[in-house]
């Protein structure tokens, strides 16, 4: 009856509505990317149809790297036991993918069978064939750690005369695919193995487009000597930089992640830093993998919506009759033509267009007169999905993380050193002396109130002037030192007695040490006359 509405117009009488994320996300994509897909044969070009299972699962976290640079053990270390089918050695032993998940008892699941069950994501595996599926198999076992996430375990990147070996499937497409749908992505390094082979470097250049779930561990670190330390961790970042092309500089964690004593212990403060460092990424996961569905889709839709515009234009340029075979050869010669037209008519980004060669590849074995033309309404309902429906889904991840309980990661590694004094910085900094017994502040006290006097207090407190002059001696910013101000002046009557005073100076020491300052102060470090006072 109203035809003459507009999409606003429709939207407001008929708003989409969504439960949760997930809901949300599987709605949007089989109702409105789906038929763009399907109509463009993107699936065919770029990657499979996804599934529920795909917005359903945990987050995954990816293990590459040449072989014996500790994938396996690292996955041993996080877990703390032993998983179905795990193998160790400095040879080339893991030779299948291994998806080490959650299950109420342990055991193996091989590829074949994986690949049909709905409530795995690995569904659209069965692409690769047999030569690959029977490589493939998925440990489960009862872990605290998988109840949050699942880790994949790769086949060790080959080198010299062994990657001339066919491994009989696409390896690198196949990495390619798990890169899409998993969260994150660590590439593992041998300290005494820098070399990038030939298959590694396909492998890295396969990770294209999925730069930001990139994280790079610098393994058996402690094998070498410091010296040695910093030349293969400059070494390491140099031949990365040839490959990974961005701008920004790779974040490398270096370490052993082993439950082995240290070989050099030298550089165990910076090992232990660097692993809590990249466990408390780890432990972000499942916090944010709404989001990265939610940027995974977005993404998604902006490539479908450039594979649209590039196909129906080569099927426009094509011949009704004589000549396709020529004019084919001639479109696919000049595909970086089209893609800038398309760029320009349609002012789309370069970043969001396909890998040309490998287009270029692909469209050799398609009858570019048998794409289907632009049909604009397909189009304007993914535009209209980006532009509102996204939008809504993007409050509705804000909701849920403050409904939800705080959602890390739990359980092996990642509460070894969660509570106790093995934990990382404890008994360091502001956290000196939690254990003792005396005020830690005591043992310096003499020197400060040497300073203290100097600056004639009145009736037993120096003023917010007085003591300024003497705090600013350390250099430290004044943010900073507004912030020790605080954390010192306990009674808050805007001076500072011979106690606070040496509290001001203890706190500016443990900043110029290099560590950082605490939000409140913690209970050891108040003043044994101020310990009945409420903050």
């Amino acid at each position: 009856m109203f035809s003459w509405l507009g999409t606003a117009d429709r939207r407001k009488r008929d708003p989409e509505v969504f439960q949760t994320v997930s809901d949300g996300l599987k709605k949007l994509y089989k109702s409105k990317l789906l038929p763009l897909e399907e109509q463009y044969k993107f699936h065919d070009f770029h990657s499979p149809a996804l599934e529920d299972a795909d917005f359903d699962n945990k987050p995954m976290v990816l293990l590459v790297g040449q072989y014996s640079t500790g994938k396996t053990t690292f996955i041993r270390y996080l877990l703390e036991q032993d998983f179905p089918g795990m193998r160790i050695g400095p040879e080339p032993t893991t030779d299948s993918f291994t998806a080490v998940m959650y299950g109420d008892h342990e055991g193996l699941t091989p590829g074949n069978a994986l690949v049909v069950d709905p409530r795995k994501p690995f569904r659209k595996l069965n692409a690769f064939g047999n030569a690959f599926l029977n490589r493939l198999v998925c440990a489960q076992l009862p872990n605290p750690v998988l109840e949050s996430i699942s880790v994949i375990d790769t086949p060790g990147i080959l080198s010299g005369e062994k990657q001339r070996i066919s491994r009989g499937y696409n390896f690198a497409a196949v990495l390619e695919w798990f890169a899409e749908r998993v969260d994150r992505i660590i590439l593992l390094f041998d300290a005494h193995k820098l070399d990038i082979s030939d298959e590694f470097s396909e492998v890295i250049k396969a990770l294209k487009n999925h730069e930001d779930k990139i994280r790079v561990v610098l393994n058996k670190a402690d094998q070498i000597q410091t010296q040695q330390l910093m030349r293969v961790y400059g070494a390491l970042m140099w031949s990365l930089g040839k490959i990974i092309n961005t701008p920004e500089v790779v974040r490398v964690y270096t370490g052993s992640f082993w439950s082995r004593p240290l070989l050099v212990p030298d550089n165990r403060k910076l090992f232990e830093a660097e692993e809590s460092d990249l466990f408390t990424d780890i432990q972000s996961l499942p916090r944010n993998a709404a989001i990265r569905k939610l940027n995974d889709l977005i993404k998604r839709a902006r490539l479908a919506k450039v594979h649209a515009y590039i196909v129906s234009s080569l099927r426009k340029e094509m011949p009704a009759v004589f000549g396709k075979e020529n004019k084919k050869r001639e479109l696919i010669s000049n595909l970086g033509e089209v893609y800038s037209r398309i760029e320009k008519e349609r002012q789309l980004s370069r970043g969001d267009f396909p890998n040309l060669r490998k287009m270029q590849e692909q469209l050799q074995d398609h009858d570019l007169s048998k794409f289907p033309p632009l049909k604009p309404k397909l189009l304007e309902t993914v535009d209209d999905m980006l532009s509102h429906d996204i939008a809504q889904l993007m409050a509705l991840v804000r909701q849920e993380e403050t409904q939800r309980p705080s959602q890390a990661v739990r359980g092996g590694a990642f509460e070894g050193t969660a509570n106790g004094p093995f934990g990382h910085g404890y008994g360091e900094g502001a956290g000196e002396g939690i254990d003792e017994p005396e005020w830690v502040v005591a043992r310096d006290k003499p020197l400060y109130d040497e300073i203290f006097f100097t600056l004639s207090p009145i009736n037993g407190k120096v003023t917010g002037a007085s003591a300024k002059k003497e705090m600013l001696r350390s250099k430290l910013p004044n943010t900073v030192l507004g912030k020790i101000w605080k954390l010192a002046d306990i009674d808050r009557d805007g001076m500072l007695d011979d106690e606070e005073f040496a509290l001001a100076n203890h706190l500016i020491k443990v900043k110029l040490e290099g560590h950082e300052l605490p939000a409140t102060l913690p209970p050891h470090l108040v003043p044994p006359s101020k310990r009945k006072i409420p903050e």
